[in-house]
């Protein structure tokens, strides 16, 4: 049909036109804005370049960009010729004439109206689809770079016995060109029934046919393809559902078949694929038959057969077969997702043990001998002393400490490992004594020195014993570069290297002063890079400040997770990084994970639910992809970022790991193999805290490998809330060197306890082997406690804690004022078949901004003692090697045993008095006190051994040279043995 135009057409009005001026301005503006927004995109491009460059991994910038790019333009052109195909050819398939009825009458004024601007019109159209569909599309670059690049995983699924890799890798392609195929058909059958309509092919009210056999068969054909995909998409879903998740009682995020989906829904879905074929059958021969009689019918048994076939006939089944019998129905498909969980997170190798939760031993002394060589008990809880850290060793107010120390192991110089607490000393910009753009980002630039603590010792004070302290840091650590420029508390950007010095750090001398000599950051010498950053950063002065010149380096993204998540955007990174001292340099380690949510029968986790704990929840640490639901993750990347220069190097640690391999398809060169990790940055890897949390969530209820027993409920567990706040979060999991039942030594482990479903008695002790020089790092071991016996859990053992009387008089001395009782990490050891539970009990003073460790609550086997240090709290549970009397409710201190003799026992009480007052001297510097209260102290100590030995010698002649306590049993001045020594009142020592 000819277009139709003419009418009439009223005056011309003539409108003046603005002057010359006025149009040169109105362009000159219009160009700089274009040029404006022109440039600003371009700067954010180019300094994303620059900063991919400045760390050597630019081929992760352009593999990335290449791909969206590609993506972009392929979907992109397709979405825009398809649609713009079918306009065009609704268009040219327009009939000659059109009725004369007030349909068409009212349409004419449309046809008129876009006639002068149909190709723009097609044109706008077709792009701006393309535009939608390009934009979306390369959204999905890294599922295409899985395809391209996926490599087998050598597992089948047990149900259609094809490589994990296709449902992994392949079916989520699939579906993404499905889905798109779905999207370009239903905009092309629109975009041609409008052009249809508005050229007369479809008729609404208009007389005679409602469509000529043209636009019949054109859209039939659309129609064909669109029962076309629907017929892939049903042959698709048979392979979803062995990654389909559904709720089931026995389990949440339940993955994989079920009775149900393998005997109704798989069945239905292939009977549905072959409905689909013969409906697109029909609809592709309405171009010969010119009707849609045929194919209408067929798609209404499509529609009618998905409702009988696809969704009543599964419910009959599950409600008359299944329900009746489920545990038999569906035992055969727990199985298989058991075993499916199992492998997918890791946990299939789990050693469990029964555990009887009772000592047999009633030797005492071996008891107390055995304590202390089960574990390296952590006095040091390294989420409390953050803040001891910061008011002992921050030195400046402009340095700063984590809230949440890390715990590391570093040799003493005799060699030994030790636990160790170790923290930064960062940048902290809000203690900047005077805030302006050359302070915060020229002369403020970086941190200075590790501090360090032994984490099984306290002072006399209750203060930790520092390994590696002051400023400039020394100690333990030897000689290393101390200068942080990069940390978790560094979030802001620095300029460095150019004119301006930056603050180094102040001694005795006064200030020091340094220039950044690393090849770190992008250089901002050139003033196209100074132009781009003052637009992107949105500083102007970087554009024009003196100082910034010859050598001037911009520092940013900064903080150890954002580094490695930028040079590595497929890894999912865990939520806690750490520094460790390596090979002369600090290095932050961080953990970083493989995901995907496409293993076969592996039920889902929700990582940012699953990793959650009462720290996490406090300190709002988390793992990045926190709503990323997954069922297969591997650490399989262990990476470092230098503290210095920012140098980002990331190494392979699960070698077998295919998601791994296939990312290193993708990016060649940008992970380096686990050989090329050194020995001394060996000694400081861990294992992981929310791979960790994962597993251990997931171990509550498939640590059983029966599917009766796991379809009866019986055997679940949970994780217990933190008994040390009100937070109601899970309880953390601990670092702790610690020997389990059956091993020669100690090996550094990270562990937790379990309990019952909805009680609060023991389950399980879980621990994995954290240590990575050891042949069984990553070794899970569940000690699982008896059923028949109620063995108390950590919320229990915590309520004993605080409803014992004499403990809990005690505390409430500690609170007195304005002081503030902290609990420490609860820790559980396994010892002889009990549970030996220690809990650090620090005070905040009224004057005092940190916790000091002033008690050490024990419990093993019933016994309980809170007593002053960790030996005497031991001591006394076991009633061991001078056990001592209960703490003296008054002051806290530990009263000398009675001797029954009152010579020697006035001496040691004016002993212990003389050597109070000499630790209150010490405290105040008075050093002509602390002199005479040590004269004091030898002198009432020798008066306590001469009468010791005149009680002796009347003794052995009493009774025929029987042993007495002669002379050299008796301690000497300053010398410690047993209870017979007078003892501080307050010294928390490891």
């Amino acid at each position: 049909m000819p277009d139709r135009g003419g009418g009439p057409t009223g005056p011309r009005i003539r409108v003046g036109r603005p002057s010359r001026r006025v149009r040169t301005l109105l362009a000159t503006l219009g160009v700089l804005a274009v040029l404006g927004m022109a440039f600003t995109m371009f700067a954010g491009f180019w300094t994303d370049w620059l900063w991919y460059r400045s760390v050597k991994y630019s081929s992760v910038f352009t593999t990335t960009l290449w791909t969206k790019i590609g993506l972009f333009f392929v979907f992109g052109l397709l979405m825009a010729v398809a649609v713009g195909l079918n306009i065009w050819l609704a268009h040219r398939l327009r009939p000659p004439l059109s009725a004369m009825s007030m349909e068409q009458q009212s349409l004419d004024r449309y046809r008129m109206g876009i006639a002068p601007y149909k190709k723009w019109l097609l044109l706008g159209i077709a792009a701006l689809v393309g535009l939608i569909a390009g934009a979306s599309a390369a959204g999905q670059w890294r599922t295409w770079l899985m395809w391209v690049n996926g490599v087998p995983f050598h597992q089948k699924d047990p149900q259609f016995h094809l490589d994990v890799s296709f449902y992994a890798f392949d079916l989520p392609w699939y579906r993404f060109l499905l889905g798109f195929g779905f999207a370009a058909t239903i905009l092309s059958v629109i975009a041609a029934a409008l052009t249809h309509y508005l050229y007369g092919g479809l008729r609404v009210t208009s007389p005679g046919a409602r469509a000529t056999a043209a636009a019949t068969g054109h859209l039939s054909v659309l129609l064909g393809i669109f029962v076309t995909l629907k017929a892939v998409a049903y042959w698709l879903d048979r392979y979803g559902l062995a990654v389909k998740s559904s709720d089931f009682k026995a389990t949440d995020n339940w993955t994989g078949l079920r009775y149900v989906d393998a005997n109704a829904y798989l069945p239905a879905k292939t009977i549905l694929f072959c409905i689909a074929v013969i409906c697109a059958l029909l609809f592709f021969a309405t171009l010969w038959r010119r009707t849609w009689q045929l194919p209408v019918i067929g798609f209404g048994l499509m529609v009618l057969s998905a409702i009988l076939i696809g969704g009543l006939y599964p419910a009959i089944v599950q409600k008359f077969q299944v329900q009746p019998n489920e545990q038999a129905k569906e035992a055969p498909y727990v199985q298989k997702n058991l075993k499916a969980t199992r492998e997918a997170y890791g946990i299939d190798d789990t050693e469990v043990s029964e555990y009887s939760g009772t000592s047999t031993t009633k030797d005492k002394t071996k008891l107390r001998d055995d304590a202390e060589n089960v574990a390296g008990i952590r006095l040091m809880d390294p989420n409390v002393v953050g803040p001891t850290f910061q008011q002992l060793q921050q030195v400046r107010n402009y340095y700063g400490f984590p809230s949440n120390l890390a715990v590391d192991r570093y040799k003493t110089k005799d060699g030994k490992i030790q636990d160790t607490v170790i923290g930064l000393r960062e940048l902290n910009l809000n203690g900047v004594p005077k805030h302006n753009w050359i302070n915060d980002h020229f002369r403020y630039t970086h941190g200075f020195g590790v501090v360090a603590a032994k984490g099984t010792e306290a002072d006399s004070e209750g203060r930790p014993v520092f390994t590696e302290y002051d400023l400039p840091s020394k100690g333990d650590l030897g000689a290393y570069q101390q200068r942080v420029y990069y940390g978790e508390k560094t979030t802001t950007y620095s300029i460095v290297g150019g004119p301006q010095e930056e603050i180094d750090y102040s001694d005795d001398s006064g200030e020091k002063t340094t220039r950044y000599t690393g090849k770190s950051g992008v250089n901002l010498a050139n003033p196209l890079n100074r132009a781009a950053y003052a637009v992107s950063f949105g500083e102007p002065q970087i554009l024009y400040s003196g100082a910034i010149g010859e050598g001037s380096r911009i520092l940013y993204n900064r903080t150890p997770k954002e580094r490695v998540e930028a040079v590595a955007p497929w890894l999912t990174i865990d939520g806690v990084t750490y520094p460790a001292v390596v090979d002369g340099r600090i290095q932050w380690i961080v953990d970083a994970y493989t995901t995907t949510n496409g293993y076969p029968y592996a039920s889902r986790t929700t990582l940012g639910d699953t990793t959650t704990d009462s720290l996490t929840a406090a300190n709002n640490q988390r793992v990045v992809a926190q709503q990323n639901q997954v069922n297969y993750i591997r650490n399989s990347v262990k990476a470092t970022v230098d503290a210095y220069t920012g140098e980002v190097k990331l190494y392979q640690w699960d070698t077998k790991d295919p998601v791994l391999k296939t990312w290193m398809k993708a990016f060649p060169g940008t992970v380096q193999p686990k050989s090329d990790i050194s020995a001394s940055l060996m000694e400081h890897l861990r294992y992981p805290q929310d791979l960790f949390k994962v597993q251990r969530e997931l171990l509550t209820r498939y640590h059983v490998e029966d599917a009766q027993t796991f379809l009866s409920g019986s055997e679940v567990w949970q994780i217990p809330d933190d008994p040390t706040n009100k937070s109601g979060d899970p309880v953390p999991p601990y670092y702790l060197s610690m020997k389990l039942p059956g091993e020669k030594s100690q090996a550094f482990s990270l562990t937790t306890t379990m309990t019952p479903n909805g009680r609060d008695n023991l389950s399980a002790f879980m621990s994995v082997n954290a240590e990575p020089q050891s042949g069984d790092y990553g070794r899970i071991s569940i000690l699982k406690l008896p059923t028949g016996k109620t063995i108390d859990g950590p919320k229990r053992v915590q309520s004993q804690f605080n409803s014992e009387p004499s403990i809990a008089e005690s505390i409430s001395l500690l609170q007195r004022g304005d002081s503030k009782v902290e609990y420490g990490n609860l820790l559980t050891v396994p010892l002889d078949g009990g549970l030996l539970y220690v809990e650090p009990v620090y005070v905040r003073g009224g004057d005092l901004k940190y916790p000091l460790l002033r008690k050490v609550l024990v419990t093993y086997g019933g016994s309980t003692a809170f007593e002053n240090t960790l030996d005497e709290a031991l001591n006394k549970v076991f009633g061991a090697n001078g056990s001592t009397e209960p703490p003296d409710q008054g002051t806290g201190t530990t009263k000398p045993p009675a001797t029954g003799n009152p010579t020697v026992q006035q001496a040691l009480d004016d002993a212990q008095k003389a050597f109070d007052a000499g630790q209150e001297a010490l405290k105040k510097g008075d050093w002509q006190a602390y002199g005479q209260a040590q004269k004091d102290l030898e002198a009432a100590l020798k008066r306590a051994e001469d009468a010791q030995a005149k009680a002796g010698q009347g003794a052995q002649g009493t009774q025929g040279g029987g042993a007495g306590a002669g002379p050299s049993a008796t301690p000497k001045p300053g010398a410690t043995a047993g209870a017979t020594t007078p003892k501080p009142t307050a010294s928390p020592s490891g």
